[in-house]
């Protein structure tokens, strides 16, 4: 009778080693799944924040070139009218 005890102990207590082995293992995938998520939601918030920035640097560069644009159409036509007013000399004398 004792050796039957000592067995139905000895598979009682492997069963319960394996129930806290397989809990403890759930525990961590439920906590490194959370993680995952949370993780994912900051990228995601990182994201939405770099939006407003992303558009405020294209809203700066298009002033910047439209200055630059103004500026080379400015200095062509100032370079065409010298160009004539030279042809114009020229044919005068």
């Amino acid at each position: 009778m004792g050796r039957l005890l000592g067995f139905v102990l000895t598979v009682l207590l492997v069963l319960l080693v394996g129930f806290f082995l397989i809990y403890n293992r759930l525990v961590t995938l439920r906590n490194r799944y959370r993680n995952a998520y949370a993780q994912i939601d900051v990228q995601l918030l990182r994201r939405h924040d770099l939006v407003p920035n992303l558009v405020e640097t294209a809203r700066a560069y298009l002033q910047h070139e439209r200055a630059t644009l103004e500026a080379v159409i400015a200095a062509r036509t100032a370079a065409v009218s010298a160009s004539e007013r030279a042809s114009a000399d020229i044919g005068r004398a």
